[in-house]
Formats: C-alpha cells, structure tokens, sequence
C-alpha cells in the first residue's frame, strides 16, 4: 500500500474518531461552557503529547525558533476556527452554521489552486461540488438567505479552517510531525486560556460525563487526531484532506443512530451518498482532463 492510501486511511480514521465524539460532547456541553471545555481539551492534549513525544522531533537548537513560529501558526488557524465558530452560533443556527462551515471543502481546493496557480483536475472539481452539495443536504433543513453577524462569523471559521489544513500541509514535510502537533495544539490552549473567560460566562460542573468526554476528546480527538494529521499531509494533498474530513457528519450520524437511535431522511442519506461519491472520484480520478 502506498503512502497516500496510508494517509487518507489514517486521515479517514481521524475523522471517524471526530465523528464518533460528537455525541459523548454533546452531552458534556450541558455541564461545561463551549470555550472552556475546548480550553481544557487542548491544554490536557498538549500536556500528553508533549510526555510522548518529549525527546523526540528536532535537535537542532537553530530550528527551534522557526518549529515555534510555524506551529503558532498552524495553531492559530486551527483554534482561530473553534472560536470564530462558537461566538458565531450564538447568532444563527445550528444547521446554518454546520452548512457554512462545510464550504471549507470547496475554499481548499480553491485556495490551494490560487497559491500554485494551477486549476484543479476535472475529478477533483467534480469531487468537491459532489462533497459540498452533499454536506448542504446533510446539514440544512431550511435556509434563509439573509446573512447576519453570525453568519459572517461562521465564514471566518470556514477560512480559518481552510488555511490550517493548506498550512499543515505546506509545512508538514519540513519539520517533524511530532513537534508539529505539539506545538499546535499548545498554541491552540493558550489562545483559549487568553479568550475563554472574555468570549463567554465560564461554567463547570464536574460530572462523569464531562470527565468522561474531556478524556476521550483530549486523547483521542485532539492529541492523536492531529499528530496523525501533522503525519499524514506529508504524503496526501489538501484537497484530499479536506473532502476525507467531509465524512465528519456522516460518521456523526452513524455514531448518533448506533447510540441514540437518531434515523437520516432520504435526503440527508442522499447528502452521504453524494459525500462519498465526491471522495471516490478524487481518488479514482475516472475524468484525468485538467479544467484548466
């Protein structure tokens, strides 16, 4: 197998360990405030990763400065999304703002198209409106199309995320993928233990299940999640990574079916089918004419 099927394998896992969490902090979100419980969820990653992988990574004194200025980057981008996505449901709906969120699968590739100044592959374009069409009809029950404060928060986490995987991507071949992570995610708690006391009004309540979610979210979703992402961009491309992250709500819903017996309509399972489609012909690539 090669090293792209590896990473878009262990890329597909990241994003079934994201999708199976989202009931177990669901749940936690009712004793916890947002911003704190992502506060906690990446100081308690950081703090593990930095005991696995202390030792590890770059030796070299003269690239220490360069390893913290990139990985502040990174983790800007990435915890810049948590934060403007949380303060923007505050102003419109869940669905809205999941919908928004998803057009991260198509600013990827076009992102990524401007920066190389190279159009996208027939298939790739045709992956990535299949995905997004799909995640519309996962995520909207209704849609109006007046764009409030909210709304243009959402679009900034949309970007932000975006950016994270183009920048991981850019830089996870030139440094190690252990301080990558470490440094991201670190970077990541900081900024929540500067904003989350100002962003909300902080809320706590110690109970098994936010024990329990805190856990499993800093360990799993957080800590091994984006080490394997900090590996696996090395050897796949960010549109690829970005349509792979597109089963997010599909695994979601597998998970909340499983354990909370929640069914799909027809038009959600459709939104999955055209997911999935989207992702095979990114793979496959059965059109190989450039749009260019």
């Amino acid at each position: 197998m090669s090293q792209r099927w590896k990473a878009d394998l262990a890329l597909t896992g990241v994003c079934l360990i994201w999708g199976a969490t989202f009931v177990l902090v669901k749940e936690a979100l009712n004793a916890v405030s947002t911003m704190l419980f992502l506060t906690l969820r990446f100081a308690l990653a950081a703090i593990a990763l930095w005991f696995v992988f202390r030792g590890r990574g770059s030796h070299f004194p003269r690239n220490r400065k360069r390893e913290l200025a990139i990985g502040a980057l990174v983790g800007f981008c990435l915890f810049s999304g948590y934060v403007l996505q949380t303060m923007g449901l505050r102003y419109t709906t869940a669905a809205k703002a999941g919908f928004i969120t998803g057009f991260y699968i198509v600013l990827v590739p076009v992102f990524n198209a401007i920066l190389r100044r190279r159009m996208p592959q027939l298939s790739e374009a045709a992956g990535v409106i299949a995905s997004a069409v799909g995640m519309a009809m996962m995520t909207l029950n209704s849609f109006s199309l007046s764009i409030g404060v909210g709304d243009l928060l959402v679009l900034g986490c949309t970007v932000a995320y975006a950016a994270h995987i183009l920048v991981l991507g850019h830089f996870s071949g030139t440094m190690s993928y252990e301080t990558l992570a470490v440094n991201q995610i670190a970077t990541g708690a900081v900024i929540g233990a500067l904003t989350f006391w100002w962003v909300e009004t902080p809320r706590f309540v110690l109970t098994t299940g936010v024990v329990a979610a805190l856990g499993v979210t800093s360990l799993l979703a957080t800590a091994l999640a984006f080490s394997i992402q900090s590996w696996a961009q090395q050897f796949t491309t960010p549109t690829r990574t970005a349509l792979i992250f597109a089963l997010e709500p599909v695994f979601a819903w597998i998970t909340s079916f499983l354990v909370a017996g929640e069914t799909l309509t027809a038009r959600a399972t459709f939104g999955a089918v055209l997911i999935l489609a989207g992702i095979l012909l990114v793979e496959l690539k059965p059109f190989r004419l450039s749009t260019g």
